[in-house]
């Protein structure tokens, strides 16, 4: 059985709860296509333990597929980023207190990696089902990103690595009713936008052309 890397982080920021990990800890071990499996694993929102969790993981699990997931509150969509680049720069400390700005994610990488999940099918396929998606071409410079392109470096040393990116998403109901007029996404919506993303990467090797854009 193949495996599918599904990565949530623990609660920052002040909140009690992390509805990246919420979400793929529930689809911990769900059968994909009946030929993967996804693991779910927890990382934590530090710059230096998240990488140290992520690479042990890589390397025992060897998974065909990772998809790294993490909160954007204010964020209206499951938002599939594009684009990791290679810098920090923390607007608040992570949860061990370190707050590096201006510093490289892997000092001497290239300036950016592109995601290599299929996109544009991914998010034609949640639009399909009614599911509020774009492409993204920010993921911050926090932790999400650091995740995100130490992820990206990795797969571009191992090809065995098919297919790899990272999704931002809402805050749920509960977050939102503490941050008046930011926007949320159910639990369960959530849940079944990361199982199709799953879907979608196994089933798609050459990602659909169409328009994901923007002007701004």
């Amino acid at each position: 059985m193949k495996k599918i890397l599904m990565t949530g982080f623990d609660p920052f920021g002040g909140e009690t709860s992390n509805p990246s990990w919420e979400a793929v800890s529930q689809l911990d071990q769900s059968l994909i296509a009946g030929s993967h499996c996804i693991v779910g694993l927890q990382l934590p929102c530090e710059f230096e333990a998240s990488l140290s969790v992520l690479n042990a993981a890589l390397h025992a699990l060897q998974p065909e597929i990772v998809i790294a997931v993490g909160q954007a509150g204010g964020r209206c969509d499951l938002s599939v980023e594009r684009v990791a680049i290679n810098l920090i720069d923390a607007r608040i400390a992570d949860n061990a207190g370190a707050q590096p700005i201006d510093i490289p994610v892997v000092p001497g990488g290239p300036a950016a990696y592109f995601s290599s999940l299929p996109l544009k099918a991914i998010v034609q396929a949640l639009q399909l089902q009614g599911l509020p998606a774009s492409v993204s071409n920010t993921a911050g410079t926090y932790v999400c990103n650091h995740v995100f392109y130490a992820l990206m470096h990795f797969a571009s040393q191992h090809p065995a690595l098919r297919s790899a990116g990272f999704v931002h998403i809402p805050f749920m109901p509960e977050q939102a009713v503490r941050h008046p007029g930011q926007p949320s996404m159910s639990l369960s919506q959530v849940m079944l936008g990361l199982r199709l993303i799953a879907e979608t990467a196994v089933a798609v090797r050459q990602d659909v052309r169409m328009s994901a854009g923007t002007t701004h």
